[in-house]
Formats: structure tokens, C-alpha cells, sequence
């Protein structure tokens, strides 16, 4: 019975995903509407070495949560991204493998690793593509314990975007997330995210994430996440 709930609110949100797949960014961050580049470019291939810059901060309180740079450390079958504060602290590595599929991710308020990898930005850049790719998940820390993780990613075209690293032409995206959540209080969680991906530099330039989850049990039961921005300060 509870794989079958599953399934049925799985296709409930299927509906809403294909709905809002031509949604407006979460609006906080701003571009312009831009012709699709011809022809259209390729994404910067890794090298180690390369890497990318980003404040963080709090939406709803301006809070500076922090300068994070993120470097490509190693390259092969897979690749691996180490991430540390502006004080030299060391942050949990992302790990891509092959480029552009990611298989473990630390931009969340837990490391998790996906299995199989799911897209990190659109596979085809014309600007109009849309994909849902079902994996599932585990929390780094809780090895064995395996969580669904459903993901509609989808193109709403090309614009020019200025962040404090300069201005690029980049293509905005959606990624609409239904998962599901280790704490079995938390049903029907959903995260929204609005990504302008520049492909001359292999990476995303803006990035706004939110989502929510219910709280079974409690009249007021919706529990919100922070809506959380990222800004480019630099690259190489």
C-alpha cells in the first residue's frame, strides 16, 4: 500500500511538474531574453585547476551565509570538485562522473549521493528541453538507507545575466524535485530551483533555491526551507 501511495503521488506531481515547466524564475535574480547563441556553444570541458567563485546568502534575511570556491581537483572517470570557505575551511567535494552527471552533491543542508547520477544542467542547450530523471538517494553518514528522488529539469531559453563576475550569455533552467524525505514526519517535499548555466565556463553563474515539506500530525503543517541564492564573484 505505501508503494502504491507512492506511486499516485508521484503522478500527482508529474502533473504539476509538466505544468510549471515553463515557470518564471523564483525572482529574485534577474536576466534578459536573448536569441538562442548560433550555433550553440559547447560547455567547457574540466581541467584541473579550473575554478569558480560564489557568495551565498540568505534571501529572506540578506544573510551572508558565506564565499565559496569550488575547484576542480581531479579528472577522469570521475571528477571531483573540493569546495572550501573563504577562511580555508574545507566543505564536503562534489563529484561529477561523467561531466555534467552528477553522483554526489553537498549544495543541500546534507551531502547526499545519487544512484544512478542525474543531470546537473540540460543536456541539449537550444533552450527548449525538458527531462524527468528518477534516481534514488542516500545521506552521507547513513550508508544503506536509500530515498526516492525525482527530478523534472527543464530549459526556459537563453539570457544575458550581469553578477558581480561580469556579464554572460547563459541558459536559464528549472529543476522541480519531489523526493523523498529520511524523516517519515515529512511527506510531499518538493524543491524548486532557477540555475542560469554558462556553458563557456562549465559551471552556473546564479543560482535560487527553495522547497517545502508537510509535517504529518500538525494543523499548520507546512515546513519551509530557506531560499537560498548564489552569485559568480570570479572564475578561471
Amino acid at each position: 500500500m505505501k508503494h502504491m501511495n507512492l506511486i499516485q503521488r508521484l503522478s500527482v506531481i508529474a502533473l504539476v511538474l509538466l505544468t510549471a515547466a515553463c515557470a518564471a524564475p523564483l525572482g529574485y535574480e534577474t536576466g534578459n531574453s536573448m536569441s538562442p547563441p548560433n550555433p550553440l556553444p559547447t560547455v567547457r570541458a574540466p581541467q584541473v585547476g579550473q575554478e569558480w567563485v560564489y557568495s551565498k546568502k540568505n534571501v529572506f534575511n540578506s544573510k551572508e551565509l558565506g564565499i565559496i570556491t569550488e575547484r576542480v581537483y581531479s579528472v577522469g572517470s570521475q571528477i571531483t570538485i573540493t569546495r572550501t570557505t573563504a577562511d580555508g575551511g574545507q566543505l564536503p567535494s562534489e563529484i561529477q562522473g561523467p561531466w555534467g552527471m552528477i553522483s554526489t552533491d553537498p549544495h543541500w543542508a546534507r551531502v547526499i549521493s545519487y544512484s544512478p547520477a542525474i543531470p546537473l544542467w540540460p543536456q541539449n542547450l537550444s533552450g527548449n528541453w525538458s527531462k524527468q530523471a528518477n534516481t534514488k538517494y542516500q545521506i552521507a553518514g547513513y550508508d544503506g538507507n536509500f530515498y526516492n528522488w525525482n527530478l523534472y529539469m527543464s530549459s526556459n531559453g537563453w539570457e544575458q545575466i550581469t553578477v558581480p563576475a561580469g556579464t554572460f550569455s547563459a541558459l536559464r533552467f528549472q529543476n522541480l524535485i519531489y523526493f523523498e524525505n529520511a524523516d517519515p514526519n515529512k511527506v510531499d517535499c518538493v524543491r524548486k530551483e532557477t540555475i542560469w548555466f554558462a556553458p563557456q565556463i562549465g559551471r552556473w553563474v546564479a543560482r535560487e533555491s527553495t522547497g517545502s515539506c508537510k509535517i504529518q500530525g500538525q494543523i499548520n503543517n507546512e515546513s519551509l526551507e530557506d531560499t537560498t541564492q548564489w552569485q559568480l564573484q570570479s572564475y578561471k
